[in-house]
């Protein structure tokens, strides 16, 4: 893509690129080509801390009079990306939402630790491809070996720009977990990785200097916790504590864990013994909380339990209440259960509620949005192919995030009944309560009652 900017754009980049003024505030500015949303919004951990909306020129502004010197990110739906930040930054972007990751480019004060966190993102997106395809099938003093270069090479490269332009200590910290943190997660990952790729029974011993890097763990550092290499990290190694300190009481077979129920709940006592730092435990908490309830969605008992226990360990999450609503969802689709009383639209415009549709009928609802054409197109695909060896089902398709126009030229460009599609204006709605993850579920109903509302249209249902 072009890089150059335009002419006005580049007295911004000039005034960006002077020293830093001895004040507290912040001017944060770009330019977006092929913009997908009116606003850009930043963020501090999970908290907005402003908006802007793009001038007719597809450019922004922030100015913060005072901020915390640490990491950001920047949303412009649906894409984000982080940024560092220091008191009296003046710091421009430019970026296209064509190829947004690679296209972005950070100018003026700090652009060196900004490029140098981003480029390093999109090396590790290569690099853990070649790691998977090639390092996972060493014996682990090779794996470590590799995986130790790596490591070494990044940093190196870090503190090469630490003495040519001068870093302060927040930025290194920052840039230096950012390194550290993905090789470690490598590292606890790899011994699951190696047995799956040698289909083996069990995992291997590791010599004690394997994890040598846990005694450097920080579980507490409140200026990495959205950083994504420290948060995968956590959840990997904290999979990987439960699994150890699991034992036999899981009932392994093979060495997978069978009682999912009991997995989980160590992770939740291992996260309670080891993380203080509340969001970091809240962001954990959750995390364990909606991979349990995803996965064991037909165990109403034991998610009973798995919930009383959550709220004993973290009662006070800042996100109880979509854990709750998650869990509640769940148990109002299973089977035997009505199906929910929810309002879509017909291609006439008229509204009707899913019972209406299924009334009488096997029926199968699909899901799908004009945002991925790809699997849009390999939906209809598919329910053409069940169409002919499920003769007696109606498959109802319901579209989400797409604008009635959209929807309206993607039906009619399709092989498929008009009659038989329906749009829903309310994702949030229907998402929690039909639990629509992943958005290749499907959902059975036969004369509104629930057969499977987890069911895959990739899978053979029924």
């Amino acid at each position: 893509m072009d890089k150059y900017l335009p002419l006005a754009f580049i007295f911004l980049l000039v005034g960006c690129n002077t020293p830093k003024k001895n004040t507290d505030s912040v001017f944060f500015a770009g330019e977006i080509v092929n913009p997908t949303d009116e606003y850009v919004v930043l963020y501090k951990g999970g908290d907005v801390l402003d908006s802007a909306k793009l001038d007719v020129n597809n450019r922004f502004t922030f100015h913060l009079n005072s901020i915390e010197d640490g990491l950001y990110h920047f949303n412009h739906a649906p894409e984000f990306q982080y940024i560092y930040l220091e008191k009296g930054d003046s710091l421009l972007v430019r970026l296209n939402t064509l190829y947004f990751d690679e296209s972005l480019v950070f100018s003026g004060t700090n652009e060196e630790i900004n490029n140098f966190l981003l480029e390093n993102f999109l090396a590790y997106e290569d690099e853990e491809k070649e790691i998977l395809a090639n390092y996972y099938e060493l014996e682990a003093d090779d794996f470590s070996h590799k995986i130790d270069a790596l490591r070494k090479n990044k940093l190196r490269a870090l503190d090469d720009i630490k003495l040519e332009f001068g870093l302060s200590e927040r930025a290194y910290e920052i840039a230096e977990a950012s390194i550290d943190y993905t090789y470690y997660r490598y590292k606890e990952i790899y011994p699951f990785k190696h047995r799956r790729k040698l289909r083996e029974d069990k995992l291997h011993d590791l010599s004690k200097d394997f994890y040598a890097y846990r005694k450097n763990i920080d579980y507490n550092n409140k200026h990495l916790i959205y950083l994504r290499p420290y948060y995968d990290f956590m959840k990997s190694h904290f999979g990987n504590l439960s699994y150890v300190n699991c034992s036999e009481s899981c009932g392994k077979n093979n060495g997978i864990i069978a009682n999912q129920l009991h997995f989980n709940q160590h992770k939740l006592k291992i996260i309670d013994s080891l993380v203080v730092e509340k969001e970091l435990r809240d962001n954990l908490f959750r995390n364990v909380a909606i991979n349990y309830l995803l996965k064991e969605h037909n165990a109403p008992d034991s998610n009973k339990i798995f919930i009383d226990e959550f709220q004993k360990v973290s009662g006070n999450n800042m996100h109880i209440q979509e854990i709750v609503t998650l869990y509640q969802g769940i148990r109002n689709i299973q089977p035997k259960n009505p199906i929910p009383h929810l309002k879509v639209t017909s291609m006439e415009g008229k509204d009707i509620s899913l019972p209406e549709i299924a009334k009488g009928k096997n029926v199968v609802f699909y899901f799908w949005s004009a945002a991925n054409k790809t699997h849009y197109d390999n939906i209809f695909k598919r329910v053409a192919e069940l169409k002919k060896t499920k003769p007696n089902f109606e498959f109802v398709g319901i579209n989400i995030r797409t604008e009635a126009d959209d929807w309206e030229a993607i039906v009619n460009s399709m092989n498929t009944e008009p009659s038989t599609q329906f749009r829903s204006d309310d994702f949030k709605k229907l998402t929690e309560t039909l639990v629509l993850y992943p958005l290749n579920k499907c959902i059975i109903a036969k004369d509104t009652l629930i057969v499977d509302a987890f069911s895959n249209i990739y899978d053979n249902i029924l």
